[in-house]
């Protein structure tokens, strides 16, 4: 495995989790790549939506990649130019890491949904492509994995979640509307793999149906998954990432998410 940090910018940095080849098995062999976007409400990067995610992807045959983006007090777009840059990289070093061009995935998990969501929605605007001169297409993801996101800045907003994105900026009109992502959903927004809890007392289950719905407006193909029990960060939904002492977010029937998942970009 080439497992590595690269430095991105200042304070991001892409952590490899590269399958390698062997003259002996699979010499060559192009994969899937999939970056993981941790949650953590836009303040700090939860480590158990981080390598254990990483695991898993590689255990299904498939490439991973961490970001760890900048968290507050950095502030909107920050974290989206550095996911940007992440993507750039990935599909810049496509042939040396043997990845399949068209199976490059973007996942993430509650703000790190909102900060994948991002890539999948403001790929094609001039504040990242321009910024980071680059050709628009470099940048937008095969497909996007979205578990438990935080998506709008409406009246099922996870507040503090903007409140770290926007900084000072919060109270902006415009910038809550560019944020709430439902509100950016176009035909050229990738594919797209949901799930979420009933019962996530933190990011209402609306988030993803809002962001279901706009996709089904634009026809994008996507699938969904809501789970009856569960609250908010549960993860894998088992004991590797179990929250310390609490064993309400190890959800046995939640656990099938990454393996529909891993289906999902096969079949992408």
């Amino acid at each position: 495995m080439l497992h590595k940090t690269i430095h991105l910018q200042e304070n991001a940095t892409l952590v490899t989790y590269i399958l390698e080849c062997s003259e002996a098995v699979n010499q060559g062999k192009k994969r899937p790549a999939v970056l993981i976007c941790p949650g953590g409400g836009y303040a700090r990067l939860s480590v158990r939506e981080a390598e254990p995610i990483a695991i898993q992807m590689n255990a299904m045959g498939f490439h991973a990649f961490i970001l760890h983006y900048s968290c507050a007090p950095a502030v909107f777009p920050i974290p989206q130019l550095e996911a940007a840059k992440a993507m750039i990289l990935i599909r810049e070093q496509a042939n040396e890491w043997n990845i399949l061009e068209d199976k490059v995935v973007i996942a993430g998990f509650s703000a790190g949904g909102h900060l994948a969501a991002s890539i999948g929605t403001f790929w094609n605007q001039k504040f990242l492509y321009q910024a980071l001169e680059v050709e628009p297409e470099k940048i937008r993801p095969d497909g996007m994995i979205l578990c438990y996101p935080v998506i709008t800045s409406g009246k099922y907003a996870h507040r503090d979640s903007f409140r770290n994105l926007l900084g000072e900026q919060d109270k902006e009109q415009e910038l809550l509307e560019q944020t709430s992502l439902e509100k950016q959903v176009t035909k050229e927004t990738p594919k797209t793999f949901l799930w979420h809890t009933y019962e996530d007392g933190s990011v209402p289950l609306e988030n993803t149906l809002l962001f279901a719905s706009a996709l089904r407006a634009c026809q994008v193909p996507m699938e969904v998954h809501i789970y009856p029990r569960g609250g908010h960060g549960i993860a894998l939904a088992n004991e590797e990432t179990q929250s310390t002492g609490d064993k309400n977010t190890i959800i046995p029937e939640a656990q099938n998410w990454i393996r529909m998942a891993g289906e999902w970009i096969r079949n992408l």
